[in-house]
């Protein structure tokens, strides 16, 4: 088991880095990064909802293979700025988040969602009549707003 003050003095080391400190500091870098980080985040969750809901026969319009073909690049572009301003914003509070309990269960669900996600492609083509995969779909909803949740939590916690 990882020691915790070990994790904390790490964290506190990465949070005196120069580049991060300046993040921290600077009246446009850090706000910057935040909007930067919703976009993301509606990005994803944007694409990821609208698939979800062709799973579930909310939507019932439109080829599903062709959809998630045609949102899977934008998701992903999501995925990858949210990704990256998150660590970028988390290197500035570092230590105050690895002890925050909200920012613990968004990291877990992030996983979760993550999980859910390759598994259901990992069983192949999608397959909105199939029980488990519109189970996965739901659960894949459910996951997403919690992590949302979660993300806000973090600033009152």
């Amino acid at each position: 088991m990882a020691d915790p003050a070990r994790a904390i003095a790490a964290a506190e080391m990465l949070q005196q880095w120069a580049p991060v400190a300046w993040l921290r500091t600077s009246v446009y870098a850090y706000p910057t990064l935040e909007v930067l980080h919703i976009l993301g985040i509606a990005l994803l969750f944007g694409t990821v909802w609208i698939v979800d809901l062709r799973l579930l026969g909310t939507i019932r319009k439109g080829n599903l293979h062709e959809l998630a073909r045609l949102l899977l690049p934008w998701t992903l572009a999501g995925f990858v700025l949210a990704a990256f301003t998150g660590l970028l914003m988390f290197t500035t509070r570092a230590s105050d988040l690895i002890a925050n309990g909200a920012f613990v269960v968004k990291m877990g669900l992030l996983f979760a969602a993550g999980c859910n996600a390759a598994l259901l492609h990992a069983r192949g083509p999608l397959d909105d009549c199939n029980t488990v995969t519109r189970l996965q779909a739901l659960l894949s909803v459910a996951l997403w707003i919690a992590v949302v949740f979660c993300g806000r939590w973090i600033a009152y916690v």
